[in-house]
């Protein structure tokens, strides 16, 4: 009893720990993907201003969901990693891009070009990679005895390439919602502009995710289907956000549409949760066939509420510190 109950704390700090990462760095990975399409050179200075406080905070959450995952549930890395050592490999070389442009696209001068390439490849090759994670994990996994036997391009599919575009689109659209939020004038007019469509491709490809799914997994189907009463309210949610988007953009409200794109991530992303719960790696191994050793979750388990509060604390005061409007000519590097 007291594994099973240590398992769900794992699995609620891992879960937490992913949403957290997802809407966090979701955003600055959208700057990065709109980055080429800015009105001007001074434009794309302004977009990056915005998210250079920040970037590299954002990302402590995929560390820490990625070193729990590892101590929590260490059957997951066994088989992900041989199923998707190409798209986590692209995932990383995306994420290291855009990481070395924050640092010298503001010193470029001949070369800023290049650099802009790299923040804008860097990013939307990371977010197209970890779209196709999410869709190789709904479409499962062929396993045998706790070993991954399928292909090395098992992960790529339409399926799959389809939810890389989804989330494209989804951090494109939170991208967009934050600059709405961060900049004024022409930037901020442009990124009204975008957010509409952006969110009308997010509908339409989860509509789309969302009528291809049942027809993968048998499981999936009945879910749904069995629980129309409990499970739709997630939908019903998902459009409620959507519709909260669409007017305040109507409105000109800048911090509203950043919210309620926040929510419409939320409340997708417990959709997903709900489908697949208790299986970790479908269709095969639950949460607790993949569970390390009690002692061990609850030696990790300690450190990590320790540390946790810390980074919440410092990434709350970092986001206070840099609140407010990032204007043209100023910025944090």
């Amino acid at each position: 009893m007291e594994a099973f109950d240590l398992t769900l704390i794992w699995a609620f700090i891992i879960g937490f720990g992913v949403i957290m990462y997802v809407l966090m760095d979701g955003f600055d990975l959208g700057v990065g993907i709109l980055f080429p399409f800015a009105p001007s050179e001074e434009d794309r200075d302004t977009m990056m201003n915005s998210v250079a406080p920040v970037w590299d905070g954002n990302e402590t959450w995929l560390v820490l969901g990625g070193a729990g995952l590892l101590a929590a549930f260490p059957l997951v890395y066994s088989i992900l990693l041989p199923a998707l050592y190409i798209g986590v490999f692209l995932m990383l070389s995306g994420l290291i891009f855009r990481g070395i442009a924050f640092e010298f696209r503001f010193k470029a001068r001949t070369s800023r070009y290049l650099w802009n390439w790299a923040f804008a490849g860097g990013s939307t090759v990371a977010a197209f990679a970890q779209g196709i994670v999410v869709g190789t994990y709904i479409q499962g996994y062929d396993t045998a005895n706790g070993v991954f036997v399928g292909g090395a391009l098992d992960w790529l599919t339409p399926f799959t390439v389809l939810t890389g575009f989804g989330l494209l689109a989804g951090y494109a659209l939170l991208g967009s919602t934050w600059l709405i939020m961060k900049t004024e004038g022409r930037l901020q007019e442009w990124a009204y502009k975008l957010t509409l469509p952006l969110l009308a491709a997010v509908l339409i490809v989860f509509g789309i995710i969302s009528v291809w799914t049942p027809f993968i997994d048998d499981m999936v189907r009945d879910r749904w289907f069995s629980n129309l009463s409990i499970i739709w309210v997630l939908p019903a949610l998902t459009l409620l956000c959507a519709f909260q988007i669409f007017r305040s953009v109507r409105n000109r409200s800048e911090g509203m549409p950043f919210v309620a794109t926040m929510g419409l991530f939320i409340t997708a992303y417990l959709g997903l949760i709900v489908s697949r719960w208790p299986y970790l790696i479908p269709p095969d191994y639950t949460l607790w066939d993949a569970a390390s050793a009690y002692n061990s979750q609850l030696f990790l388990l300690l450190g990590l509420l320790v540390v946790i509060p810390f980074v919440l604390m410092y990434t709350a005061w970092t986001y206070w510190v840099f609140r407010g409007k990032v204007r043209a000519g100023e910025g944090y590097h």
